[in-house]
C-alpha cells in the first residue's frame, strides 16, 4: 500500500501497488509511463490485438504524476487557446484540434459507461467567465473567432444568465459548452487500471527506468532490478519527458498549484447559488480553474504556475500561489471569504513552446512519444491512446493523419538560457493580467 499521497483525489481511492521489475521480460510494446496517456494507449493495443505482449512500467505508482493531481476537467481546449492554435496551424487544423478533443470527451464518457468507472463523473458543461471590462472584451472575441470558425457547441451567456448560474459579484458574462464534465481523475485511472490488467496487460510499479538503448532492431530498457526487451516502445511521459534523452527538448514542466476547501453547508452552497455545477475558468492568461467536488468542497486552481530548473521536479508546493488562491475564492464567491482550506497540492504540466501538444515518432515508427497537454490532458490523453495505438499497429484513421501527429516541434533552449526565457514569458503574462484585473 502506498501511505504518502501528493493530492486530495489519490487520497479517496485503495492503491495496492503491483511488482517491480526483477529479472528480464520480452514484450511486444513497452509502455513508459502509468499516467492516462500510457494506459490508454495499453487499453487499445489489447483491444486491438487481444493476443500482444504489452508491458507497462511505472517510476512510483499509477496515477502518481499530473494523471492523479490535475482539477478534473474532461473539456473540449486544445493547447492554450483556440485562435493561438490557429495562429501557428491555420483555422483549418484548429476546428479539426477542437472536434479531436470533442471526440476525446466522448471517448471518456464511454470508457467510464463501458466498464463501470466509478470517478464521480458529472456531465454538467464547463464555463469561461470574465470577471472584468478587458476579460469580457477578451472572452467575447474569443467566442466570436469560436463561433466563425464553426463551433456550434458554444453559447454566450450575458450578465443575468452567468448570474442565474453562479452567484458571484464579478462574473460579467461566459462562454458556455455543453460538452464537458468533471470527474474524479485517480479515481478515473486507477479504474483504468483494473481493465489493462484484466486485458492481460503486465504492470510493474516502483521500477524508474535507467537506461533505453536500440540493440539489434528491437529496444532494452534498463531498470534498477531488471530488464525489458521489446519490439515497439512508448515514452507516454508527459511533463516528465525532459528526463528522457532521446526528447528531453520538446517540453519542460511547469507546476500548477490547488486548494480545497472544507465541505460546505448547505446554506453555504445555496449563497453560492453553483446549483448546475459547471466547471468554471475565468479568462486570465494564468487563469483560475474552479469546480466542486461530489462531496462539495470547492477546489480553486491556478493564479500562477513554478517553472521547474533542470531536472528537478520539486515544485508541488507554492505557499504564495496557496495564499492567492485562497484570496480568490473570497473575491469569486464572498460568502466563502476565510472559508477552511483542507488540502493544497500541485502538480506538473508539461508546455511546448508552442503551446500545442505534440506526438509521433522518435527516431524510427517502432518509438512513439507523446507529450504537450498544456494542463488539458484529461480527455486529451484518452484519444490519443487511441491514436498511439493506431500508430503502432499501422493503421491509416483521421486521427493518425492530425496534423500535430508527428510534427515538428521546436526545441526549448538548454538551461540555463530556457529557465531564464521562461520567466521573462511568464512575467509578461502577469504583467497583462495586472493592467486586465483593473480595467
Amino acid at each position: 500500500m502506498v501511505e504518502a499521497r501528493p493530492s486530495f483525489w489519490l487520497e479517496t481511492v485503495e492503491i495496492e501497488l503491483e511488482q517491480q521489475l526483477e529479472g528480464q521480460v520480452k514484450c511486444d510494446f513497452a509502455i513508459i509511463g502509468g499516467g492516462f496517456t500510457g494506459v490508454a494507449t495499453a487499453y487499445f493495443l489489447k483491444v486491438f490485438e487481444p493476443s500482444c505482449e504489452v508491458v507497462l512500467l511505472e517510476k512510483e505508482y499509477i496515477g502518481f504524476g499530473a494523471s492523479g493531481r490535475n482539477a478534473g476537467f474532461a473539456m473540449t481546449l486544445f493547447g492554450l487557446t483556440l485562435e493561438l492554435t490557429a495562429l501557428r496551424f491555420g483555422k483549418k487544423n484548429a476546428y479539426n484540434a477542437y472536434k479531436y478533443m470533442y471526440d476525446a470527451v466522448s471517448l471518456v464518457k464511454e470508457l467510464v459507461e463501458k466498464h463501470s468507472i466509478d470517478c464521480d463523473f458529472e456531465y454538467n458543461g464547463f464555463i469561461r467567465i470574465a470577471t472584468t471590462k478587458l476579460y469580457e472584451r477578451r472572452l467575447k472575441h474569443e467566442f466570436e473567432f469560436a463561433k466563425k470558425l464553426g463551433i456550434e457547441d458554444a453559447q454566450w451567456l450575458e450578465k443575468n444568465e452567468i448570474q442565474s448560474r453562479i452567484n458571484s459579484p464579478i462574473a460579467r458574462c461566459g462562454w458556455y459548452e455543453k460538452h464537458c464534465a468533471i470527474l474524479n481523475p485517480a479515481k478515473l485511472i486507477i479504474g483504468m487500471k483494473k481493465v489493462i490488467k484484466n486485458l492481460g496487460v503486465k504492470i510493474y510499479e516502483k521500477t524508474p527506468i535507467k537506461e533505453v538503448n536500440k540493440i539489434s532492431g528491437k529496444f532494452e530498457i534498463k531498470t534498477e532490478k531488471g530488464k525489458v526487451i521489446s519490439e515497439k516502445i512508448l515514452f507516454a511521459t508527459n511533463a516528465f519527458s525532459h528526463l528522457i534523452p532521446q526528447i528531453k527538448r520538446k517540453q519542460v514542466p511547469a507546476f500548477t498549484h490547488i486548494v480545497l476547501t472544507e465541505r460546505l453547508s448547505e446554506n453555504k452552497m445555496s449563497e453560492i447559488g453553483w446549483k448546475t455545477r459547471e466547471g468554471l475558468e475565468d479568462s486570465r492568461n494564468l487563469i483560475h480553474y474552479f469546480r466542486l467536488t461530489k462531496d462539495n468542497r470547492l477546489l480553486m486552481g491556478g493564479s500562477d504556475v513554478s517553472i521547474a530548473f533542470g531536472k528537478n521536479m520539486n515544485y508541488d508546493m507554492n505557499s504564495k500561489t496557496f495564499s492567492n488562491l485562497e484570496k480568490f475564492i473570497g473575491e469569486i464567491f464572498p460568502p466563502l471569504k476565510g472559508v477552511k482550506i483542507e488540502r493544497k497540492w500541485g502538480g506538473p504540466v508539461s508546455i511546448t513552446v508552442d503551446l500545442a501538444p505534440a506526438l509521433g515518432y522518435v527516431g524510427d515508427k517502432n518509438a512513439l512519444y507523446s507529450l504537450g497537454c498544456i494542463g488539458h490532458g484529461v480527455s486529451l490523453t484518452h484519444l490519443n491512446g487511441l491514436t498511439l495505438a493506431e500508430l503502432f499497429l499501422e493503421k491509416k484513421t483521421e486521427r493518425t493523419s492530425m496534423f500535430f501527429v508527428n510534427r515538428y516541434t521546436i526545441p526549448w533552449p538548454p538551461e540555463p538560457i530556457r529557465f531564464i526565457v521562461s520567466h521573462i514569458i511568464k512575467g509578461a503574462m502577469k504583467l497583462q493580467d495586472r493592467i486586465y484585473q483593473f480595467f
